[in-house]
């Protein structure tokens, strides 16, 4: 079980309902940050990905000691005094350079780690490309190409699909999406296997959408190539811990239409019940109340079927 913390004032209660379960949850928020020793270009990806996730992101631009695989206090603390559970660590070194770590956090508690090991050869920021850009705010289309993403066992793959989602759906609040509202595109590929030793790199595409007149009733949709363009190679990864994934994954009953009993529905749309009724007597059955059907009258009859002999009544007057 998670702790519990009793408000002391009513301010921190207010805070504490804040931050409360919910029915529908509050979008997540992004914390971009940056390790001690970082690189340039790991620096100008934080600071597309930001751009990519506002206006639900915050960043950091201080250093900041912190070593997530071996100790992720400071995370948790990060996450819990700012209300973020998605956050995105940039670092670099000799044996890791250029390298991104994806977090996720439930309840302030450290959930999974990601690492992902940027190539510095073929990426390209949001500045390089000369084009339209998107208006802040609008959740993309999102497109997951590669077998690798496809696998019934969780690994790498699966979990850096589960993220890349989390980082680019923006607010899912609303159940309705405008059309020309979608105005670009996130791509994310990845290299079909080829032995078990290589792992499948990933490969991030941003493009914006654009309709043009086709002649006919369907536009004609184009693409083009926005940034920031990224290549990934899968490193170290921290699995959920089973009884914190449990607890992240319950849903709420509430809102649910509950289901009724004998009630059914159907091929037509018309609602059909069934009823249990207890053994009938038909003998105490109300019927109609018409006179010739009385029972008086039955009974009188059968009394008047005996046949009397005019002889014998005269014989006994005389």
């Amino acid at each position: 079980m998670l702790r519990q913390i009793k408000p002391r004032n009513a301010r921190s209660k207010r805070a504490l309902d804040k931050k409360a379960p919910k029915v529908v949850e509050n979008p997540k928020t992004a914390l971009f940050l940056r390790g001690t020793s970082c690189s340039q270009i790991v620096q100008d990806a934080l600071t597309d990905l930001y751009s990519l996730r506002q206006p639900l992101a915050k960043k950091f631009t201080k250093k900041n000691a912190i070593h997530p695989f071996e100790d992720a206090a400071s995370l948790e603390f990060f996450s819990e005094k700012n209300d973020t559970s998605l956050m995105v660590f940039g670092s670099s070194s000799k044996k890791r350079p250029h390298t991104l770590t994806i977090a996720r956090t439930f309840s302030s508690k450290m959930l999974d780690m990601l690492e992902l090991n940027l190539d510095p050869e073929s990426f390209r920021r949001i500045a390089q490309f000369h084009g339209r850009k998107f208006a802040v705010g609008l959740r993309p289309l999102m497109v997951f190409s590669g077998t690798a993403f496809e696998s019934p066992v969780s690994n790498e793959y699966t979990m850096a699909k589960n993220m890349f989602v989390d980082l680019f759906k923006g607010d899912p609040s609303g159940d309705q999406i405008d059309v020309e509202g979608l105005q670009y595109l996130v791509s994310i590929a990845a290299d079909e296997p080829v032995g078990d030793d290589v792992k499948p790199s990933i490969h991030l595409r941003v493009y914006t959408i654009s309709t043009k007149r086709s002649g006919q009733r369907l536009p004609r949709v184009e693409v083009e190539e926005m940034g920031p363009r990224m290549d990934f190679r899968v490193g170290r990864m921290k699995e959920p811990d089973e009884t914190l994934w449990k607890e992240a994954m319950k849903k709420s009953k509430v809102g649910e239409e509950k289901t009724k009993k004998n009630v059914s529905m159907d091929v037509m749309g018309d609602k059909m019940g069934r009823i249990h009724l207890g053994r009938q007597d038909l003998s105490e059955l109300q019927t109609r109340k018409i006179k010739g059907l009385k029972r008086s009258r039955d009974l009188d009859g059968e009394g008047d079927d005996t046949i009397v002999d005019d002889d014998a009544l005269k014989r006994q007057k005389n």
